[in-house]
């Protein structure tokens, strides 16, 4: 392991955040001497980031809780392209009414992770559609695009993957590259900024950026990536099978996120818990060596520490008492996921399939019922018996319905006039 001097890398690197690096020495050097300033990119491809994304915003937290100045991109420009990264397929084109949508729903996520202001190391919030939209495209390429050549540019996994395929690439997505790398430039220009940081899969895009920095302004920069996270099963880091693990509360309940760290994979634990809380190193090592059922409370504890750096403790701690009444205590109170039903549905009586078909507890009918024939569909914590049955008001207790599949699935059903 490197020795690092400047905190920044230090903790980087002993949270296990680092995969690769440009020049770390020097990049050590600056870290340690004075300010540093560093950006990582983000496009609004979606309404929310995802807990796929946490690694690049924890990066940034990291670099401002060592003292040094954290800069959000946010791809206006990049978005109308798309990012051919890791992707078989083209994306479909957005307008700019939903990138702007997109873009007022992503910003929400870093108010909780960053301090912003005006202050030497508060964060800034910037917008690569101020500069791509101004660009004049034979200008452009008259001036940047013959810093690029295609040899180079069909070595990067970007492209080379998509070709190996035998998948199209536009000639759109094929400019996104050169968009990223002026980035780079632009936000040296505007702000000083020398360092990008991104996933693995960023590291061509990055290259280039340091690259036309080198060429056009004789300046050294510098780019850290992380590894592309998956769980000991292969799960890609930020999805389950129900979906995204969306960051925004209004696409995922506190309670929810809390469950999905809950349900964190026993060789993952230690892993997480490094890089997905700020707990000290040492009581990590503690946590990570517990055996057997004990892991359940290091679990516990990453859950309510990463809920707690998105929505505050009192959420974090809502989602942990919710959890232990309904898994511990077989109770129906908290603050679970709730569907709304009619009074006058129940007294009529819902086909119990239907029920939870609304409640969102099956990818399908199908599905709903092959889990009541294996006895993990219960109301009320008792296993439904006959896939023709209907719910009826009968079944309210405490003013609701439970309803769940599996463990680790339920949902409140609570009758409205």
């Amino acid at each position: 392991m490197a020795n690092f001097r400047s905190e920044f890398l230090q903790t980087l690197l002993q949270r296990g955040f680092v995969h690769q690096g440009t020049d770390l020495e020097s990049l050590d050097r600056q870290a340690s001497q004075g300010k540093l300033i560093g950006y990582i990119g983000f496009d609004c491809t979606a309404p929310s980031l995802h807990a796929g994304h946490l690694m690049q915003i924890l990066m940034l937290r990291h670099l401002q809780k060592s003292g040094h100045k954290p800069i959000v991109l946010l791809g206006g420009g990049t978005s109308k392209i798309g990012d051919p990264t890791d992707k078989d397929k083209t994306r479909p084109l957005l307008s700019e009414t939903q990138i702007a949508e997109n873009m007022a729903g992503i910003k929400q996520v870093f108010k909780k992770f960053l301090s912003f202001g005006d202050g030497p190391t508060d964060a800034i919030i910037v917008n690569n559609a101020d500069w791509l939209d101004e660009l004049k495209y034979i200008d452009f390429l008259r001036d940047y695009g013959t810093h690029f050549t295609i040899n180079r540019m069909l070595t990067f996994d970007s492209v080379k993957l998509r070709l190996e395929r035998e998948q199209p690439m536009t000639f759109l997505e094929f400019n996104y590259m050169l968009m990223q790398a002026y980035d780079f430039h632009e936000l040296y220009l505007r702000h000083g900024c020398r360092l990008q940081m991104g996933g693995s899969d960023q590291w061509g895009n990055i290259i280039n950026g340091i690259e036309l920095c080198r060429r056009l302004n004789q300046v050294e920069t510098f780019g850290v990536t992380s590894p592309l996270l998956s769980t000991s099963s292969g799960v890609k880091m930020g999805k389950t099978e129900g979906g995204a693990v969306w960051l925004n509360s209004e696409m995922l309940s506190p309670y929810d996120y809390w469950q999905y760290w809950r349900n964190t994979e026993d060789p993952d634990v230690g892993r997480f818990l490094r890089l997905f809380t700020e707990l000290p190193l040492d009581e990590i090592e503690r946590l990570d060596a517990l055996e057997g059922a004990d892991v359940n409370q290091a679990k516990k504890i990453l859950a309510t520490e990463v809920t707690t750096m998105l929505h505050g403790r009192k959420a974090a701690e809502n989602a942990a008492n919710t959890a232990r009444e309904t898994f511990e205590e077989r109770s129906t109170r908290g603050d679970l996921p709730t569907i709304e039903v009619p009074v006058a549905d129940l007294e009529k009586g819902i086909p119990v399939v239907d029920l939870f078909s609304q409640a969102g507890l099956g990818k399908s009918n199908s599905d709903i019922r092959r889990h009541i024939k294996g006895g993990g569909a219960k109301i009320n914590d008792t296993p439904v018996q006959d896939e023709n049955v209907s719910v009826t008001a009968s079944y309210i207790v405490s003013g609701v319905i439970k309803l769940s599949i599996g463990k680790k699935k339920h949902t409140l059903v609570k009758p409205v006039k």
